[in-house]
């Protein structure tokens, strides 16, 4: 009877199909950027292809992997750096200004067993590290002003969200790489009611630079018209017919070129206004 089964083709077909099912669920390829964890019964085994520092991309353990079908599991952890994003939040500062802050994370598993035995899914450490930096995030905010955002002080701000992300991260098997704030600022009523009070500052300024301008003008021009009226006086005084001659010339040209041609003058030959012509000078 086994004979006939062999002789088959349909038992054959149907154990071909059978052995490579069974083949399949025993031989996995583990990727250059994965790293593996085989287990059973929800217990850690082996890890394959695991994370190690300085090691180059094309001299890793990657590869075909075995496993027990139907008794050990296989999961895929990356091995890449990953990122986490934190929604926006607001953070009082110490000078009470409440800031809408965007931030985000750079990581890595570096420790894939320690990390599937804590939380079990990069999806979940991604929840858990977006929280922790959302805490470490207000609580270091909370104790600087406005003003170091936008300073020196942004460094050693980031380094110690940096510090705080890492000591909580390393309980998950991850190892934080990089913490950015990418932005930080006013809400925008907060913003207007900024702008506005500048813009009353501003123009407060304005008034007072205008009305220093003016008082300087006419103190100018005061000293100068008494500066022309001391040189007139001076000048009168050494010679009183020359000055009386000048001024009725500048009388004259006040009174005939400003005219422009759009009226006429009719004066008499003895008019007094028209001595200085009369007398031939």
């Amino acid at each position: 009877m086994n004979q006939t089964l062999l002789r088959n083709p349909l038992y054959l077909g149907v154990a071909a199909i059978g052995a490579l099912i069974l083949l399949s669920m025993s031989v996995t390829v583990v990727p250059e950027t994965q790293q593996a964890i085989i287990s059973s019964y929800g217990k850690v085994d082996r890890v394959v292809n695991a994370y190690r520092k300085g090691e180059v991309f094309g001299d890793t353990r990657a590869g075909l992997t075995f496993r027990i079908p139907l008794v050990e599991q296989i999961q895929m952890i990356d091995k890449r750096v990953l990122s986490v994003e934190m929604e926006q939040q607001e953070v009082l500062s110490t000078d009470q200004l409440r800031l809408q802050v965007d931030a985000f994370a750079r990581f890595r598993i570096t420790r894939p067993d320690q990390m599937y035995r804590t939380i079990r899914t990069e999806d979940r450490l991604r929840e858990q590290l977006r929280t922790i930096l959302g805490s470490s995030l207000r609580n270091e905010l909370g104790k600087r002003t406005f003003a170091t955002l936008l300073s020196a002080e942004r460094g050693e701000v980031m380094e110690n969200i940096q510090t705080a992300l890492n000591r909580e991260a390393s309980k998950y098997g991850a190892e934080v790489i990089d913490v950015r704030i990418k932005r930080a600022d006013l809400p925008a009523a907060t913003l207007q009611s900024a702008y506005n009070r500048m813009r009353s500052a501003r123009n407060q300024e304005a008034i007072a630079i205008d009305a220093e301008g003016q008082k300087e003008a006419q103190i100018i021009r005061a000293e100068a018209e008494a500066e022309a009226a001391r040189i007139y006086a001076i000048s009168y005084n050494k010679d009183p017919d020359f000055y009386d001659f000048y001024r009725a010339m500048q009388s004259y040209r006040q009174t005939f070129q400003n005219g422009e041609g759009s009226s006429n003058i009719i004066l008499s030959p003895q008019n007094a206004y028209l001595e200085k012509f009369r007398n031939g000078r």
